[in-house]
Parts: C-alpha cells; structure tokens; sequence
C-alpha cells in the first residue's frame, strides 16, 4: 500500500521534473529565436522577408547587425510582393545590402516569370545578384514532368541572367528537392547555393546558408528567416 507520505513525495517528484521541463522549454524559446552561429570571415549575418512581415523599421534591423536581406519580389506571371517596393528603397536607405527574389510557379511558362520578374526588379549593379525560390509549399497544384519544369525553369533562368549578367541564386526546397531533383543537374550547382540547415553548418558547398525560419530580429515583428551568406561571392567586383 503506498502511505500518504510516499504519495506526497511521488507527487513532489513529478512536479518538480514538469517544472523543470517548463522553465527548459521556456528557456528554449527566448534564447533559440535569438541564436546566431559564430561568423567566419567573409561572412555576415542577413534575412529574408515578404509581405509576412509586415512593416519593418529597416533602421532597426541594420541596427541588429543585419548586413543583408534577400526580399521577396514577385511571384509566378503577374504577382508582386505588395511590400516589396517599400522594403527595397528602405533597405537600400540604411545600408543593408539588398536582393531580390521570385517565388517560381509551376503554372506559369518560364519566360512570362522572367518577364515579370524584370518588369519588377531591373537590373542594378550595387544589387546582391537575384535568387528564385523553388518550393512546393504555397505553390499551385500542376505537378508537370520533370523534364517540363526544367525546361521552363532553364528558360526563366537564362532570360534573368542574361540581363542581369549575374548568376541567379538558387534555394531548392527539400519537397521540391523530392519531386524535381536538382542535385545532378549540371546547371543549377554551379551557381551560388542557397542552403537550409537548422543543425548545424552544411556540410556541402553553399554561399547563402539558412539556419532558422523562426528567428528574431530587432525592427520585424513576429518570426523570421535568419541567413548567413558569404558577401564578396555575391557581390559584383568593382
């Protein structure tokens, strides 16, 4: 028969292991929004931002020891980001280094993306070169073939980069990684390489590394993308 005093003491137990798991997890999400991996050299800290944002106060993000920011642009054939104008001059404002990028669609022919794109961001050269976003997640429902979506991806990839005489950065998502593998294409891995790892420096070859989606930022309400990039790869020499 277990004594009340022993039930006592059971009860003690646990409550004190919950918490302890509290304030752990507690602990856990102040600090982890906050985390930054040290730097090496040549390399700076940065973010990547949309509409989702919100306003940002882009002197307080500089502020942070924000060196550079990819922003959203456009999307698809006919879609742009409603705050990218404003981010893209308020960026430029306080010396944060700035790109753009396009959420690329699979609904849409490659040359009406690049088009969009170009009509949105005109090539600049004090600019970081741009990026496409390749993800299945907010995209549309079309699942073409590969051979398709390489076609027209090739085809947005080659009018961008003809006009901007830059590389265009590529992040690759691990579900479109799954259904439209680019690892053995020749094209897409010479290009400065957009990489996500929440554990740790990747151990692959990469000029932009992602290492939160739930980060924090002084000037961006709410959670954002926290990145880490290799600047004199991106940057025009002069």
């Amino acid at each position: 028969m277990i004594t009340r005093a022993r039930r006592r003491r059971w009860w003690t137990a646990v409550t004190a292991v919950v918490v302890a798991l509290v304030a752990l997890g507690t602990a856990a999400a102040l600090w982890v929004p906050h985390h930054r991996p040290a730097l090496r050299a040549g390399e700076a800290y940065g973010i990547d931002v949309s509409n989702h944002q919100g306003t940002i106060d882009w002197a307080a993000v500089a502020s942070d020891d924000v060196a550079f920011a990819y922003i959203k642009s456009s999307e698809g054939g006919d879609f742009t980001d409603d705050r990218f104008t404003e981010n893209w001059a308020a960026a430029e404002r306080v010396g944060v280094q700035r790109g753009a990028y396009h959420f690329f669609t699979l609904c849409r022919p490659g040359a009406e993306q690049a088009a969009h794109f170009l009509r949105t961001v005109p090539p600049e050269a004090s600019a970081l070169p741009p990026a496409v976003d390749l993800e299945l997640a907010g995209n549309c429902a079309a699942r073409p073939t590969r051979e398709a979506v390489d076609a027209e991806l090739d085809t947005f990839l080659t009018a961008v980069e003809a006009a901007w005489g830059r590389r265009v950065v590529p992040y690759v998502g691990e579900d479109w990684e799954g259904a439209y593998p680019v690892v053995d294409r020749r094209d897409l891995p010479e290009r400065p390489q957009w990489l996500v790892s929440f554990v740790g420096r990747p151990n692959q070859r990469w000029t932009v590394w992602q290492y939160a989606w739930w980060g924090a930022v002084d000037g961006v309400e709410g959670r954002v993308d926290l990145d880490v990039a290799r600047l004199g790869e991106l940057t025009p020499s002069r």
